[in-house]
């Protein structure tokens, strides 16, 4: 069976060798990857990585009138690794696949939802836990502190991307969700979340978060380290967002994702698996150089922005800003009530 992960990147070499170790533990047998406009050596660490068989690289050359990812997509949806797919999955360089189930791979997940066309993968926010200086340590390893199992808000917290079936249901890849159903197919369509429920019709065709108030992670969860330390997202911030060029992160994003109310290593219990993966990968001697320098370019990128004013400013305001509060129920009713719903859910 073959698994597709689809990644859009720039200038993440610092990052992009333990993702693939991580992902290719835990299943995935095929990727592939956009690069655009890096400066870091994320696309000849990419050419390097095709060189050796691990990867298939696209340079995704704009202009991006809807952002680079969503012409990534475009172009993933004709590419011939997407016709061979049996189930795929849309991803993110800060989002990594932590199964639970059986020996924590995607053969083991399928196997626990075995009448599932489509899983999705419920992030789990993982805070900045007060880091604050960038190195280059394993993410997995140094962010452990997430958001309770069950989170209330913000919305964005339950947002998922979906592992699904390449079975023609759906004619276009989405960032979270598939797209463009085929109305003929949808009545065999079964949505599970990732403690194992199946899901209602309306995951099927709309919805891009999961439901409110419950624990989403008994089988799998989407690990989702958005923040990293302090100066990295000072960085990501410089970059700005895949999906949306003309749309910036800030303190707004910030506080939305940095709980850190609750350890969670599990992810570690892959290692055995993943670590020689990656040192195998480290033992390249091209990867091995491009890798130490693009960890040298995000701290001289980082100091080049403390040169700034506005830069120094959002920095000071990191450090500033505890981490955020988990909500209850009843502080969040007049947003529920404001929103025309009693709950989302």
């Amino acid at each position: 069976m073959r698994f597709l992960a689809i990644l859009t990147l720039r200038n993440e070499a610092a990052f992009l060798l333990e993702w693939l170790a991580h992902h290719r533990a835990c299943g995935f047998t095929d990727f592939l990857v956009f690069s655009n406009d890096c400066t870091d050596g994320t696309d000849a660490m990419l050419d390097r990585l095709q060189a050796m068989g691990q990867l298939t690289h696209i340079r995704n050359i704009g202009p991006f009138p809807e952002g680079p990812q969503w012409a990534a997509l475009k172009q993933a949806d004709r590419h011939p690794l997407m016709a061979a797919a049996d189930w795929v999955l849309v991803s993110d360089i800060d989002e990594f696949v932590n199964i639970h189930a059986g020996d924590r791979t995607l053969p083991a997940l399928l196997a626990a939802l075995p009448d599932a066309t489509a899983i999705p993968l419920t992030w789990r926010m993982f805070g900045n836990a007060g880091v604050t200086a960038f190195t280059d340590a394993p993410v997995t390893a140094t962010f452990t502190r997430a958001a309770p199992a069950v989170l209330y808000w913000p919305w964005r917290a339950a947002l998922f991307k979906t592992l699904f079936r390449n079975d023609g249901s759906y004619r276009k890849l989405g960032v979270h969700r598939p797209r463009s159903p085929d109305k003929t197919r949808l009545p065999a369509q079964r949505w599970f979340d990732g403690s194992g429920r199946e899901l209602p019709p309306l995951f099927h065709t709309q919805r891009l978060f999961s439901v409110f108030g419950q624990d989403n992670y008994q089988l799998v969860q989407l690990n989702h380290y958005a923040l990293g330390a302090m100066e990295s997202y000072i960085v990501k911030c410089d970059r700005g967002r895949a999906n949306r060029e003309a749309s910036t992160f800030d303190m707004g994003y910030w506080v939305d994702r940095n709980f850190c109310d609750t350890e969670d290593a599990s992810i570690v219990a892959i290692a055995p698996r993943s670590a020689p993966l990656l040192a195998e990968l480290k033992s390249d001697p091209a990867l091995a150089r491009l890798h130490a320098e693009g960890v040298a370019w995000r701290h001289a990128r980082f100091a080049a922005l403390m040169a700034e004013e506005p830069w120094r400013a959002l920095y000071g305001r990191l450090l500033l800003t505890p981490p955020s509060r988990v909500l209850t129920p009843d502080e969040l009713r007049p947003i529920w009530q404001h929103s025309g719903a009693a709950r989302l859910t």
